[in-house]
């Protein structure tokens, strides 16, 4: 727990040390939720350029673009004084430009003319600190985090007279928008029919369903398994009154659970307080397998599971 957020400067009371976003295995035992872990044993180690590429895992949101495991990539730079002196700006400010321009490039490099966009935000370890969006499937996706490496980090690790950048980025992410791939759950499918489309080395590739597969130099005919239209969703709501406990990631851990990756979506799509204070949400939960169709039994099966966890587990009173 000391590297994945004492060593990064995350507060005591941050959102992301709760039960509600991180895997705890004992109180001082955590699932690595992000690669900025290594930063301190890295530069105490005397290193001033490097990347991390590692799993990690977060509590998160059920869409086409969360899963609770994925894999991160962390860049990290550190620069003399002699470097941004000679630049006329501020240490801050060169720092910030230069991460900007490396990581526009490497978007451009990756994506062609895409459409990005910078976002001011906070992070603990980063100040300032910036999100880069690119424009997929008709709306804005964060695909990394990034910024100018807060001074005390450095100090606390050897480096007193410098300045640093770093990112982020998630690997997963980056793949949807260069391949074109729909949802995050396939890179967890083993089925050739997918797995079949990509080689090593060839990022032009764009993900096209098609209906054969070509295996051994033989070709064997199949009903695609990805185009989802075939095999249509099934969405069932569930309300209820919630407590002062209630997260909506608690309730997303419980859905999948039950359902696995046949969990397509958990969304809230109302939510009310009456006049005695008590708050109602409901949420609309899509069941989908990128494989086969489901059954109406499948799936009533399953939200009656959903139901019983989410009243006994979460302590809620359903409606």
């Amino acid at each position: 727990m000391f590297q994945n957020f004492d060593d990064v400067l995350v507060p005591e009371d941050h959102v992301s040390r709760s039960y509600n976003d991180t895997y705890y295995i004992d109180p001082q035992t955590v699932l690595r939720c992000h690669t900025s872990a290594h930063q301190a044993e890295l530069l105490r180690d005397g290193h001033t350029h490097f990347l991390v590429t590692g799993d990690v895992y977060r509590r998160d949101s059920i869409d086409s673009t969360h899963y609770p495991v994925f894999h991160q990539m962390e860049g990290f730079r550190v620069f003399a004084p002699d470097e941004w002196e000679a630049s006329g700006m501020d240490a801050t400010s060169f720092s910030a430009a230069d991460l900007k321009k490396c990581l526009e490039g490497l978007a451009r490099h990756l994506f062609g003319e895409v459409e990005m966009r910078w976002v001011d935000t906070y992070f603990p370890f980063t100040n300032p600190s910036f999100e880069l969006e690119i424009y997929f499937k008709e709306k804005w996706m964060e695909v990394l985090g990034c910024g100018v490496t807060e001074q005390e980090i450095l100090k606390s690790n050897g480096k007193s007279n410098n300045v640093a950048w770093a990112f982020g980025l998630g690997l997963e992410r980056l793949a949807m928008v260069l391949f074109d791939i729909p949802d995050i759950r396939l890179f967890w499918s083993d089925d050739e029919r997918f797995t079949s489309q990509f080689s090593k080395g060839q990022l032009g590739v764009k993900f096209k369903p098609f209906s054969k597969l070509v295996v051994r130099n033989s070709v064997i005919p199949y009903k695609t398994m990805l185009q989802f239209e075939d095999f249509p969703p099934c969405y069932k709501d569930i309300s209820f009154w919630i407590n002062e406990s209630f997260t909506e990631n608690n309730l997303c851990e419980v859905v999948r659970g039950v359902a696995g990756d046949l969990a397509e979506e958990v969304q809230l799509i109302d939510n009310f307080t009456n006049k005695k204070g008590m708050t109602s949400h409901c949420y609309r939960i899509a069941y989908r397998s990128m494989e086969r169709s489901l059954t109406d039994e499948e799936i009533n099966d399953l939200q009656s599971k959903v139901r019983e966890l989410v009243q006994s587990k979460l302590e809620v009173v359903l409606r």
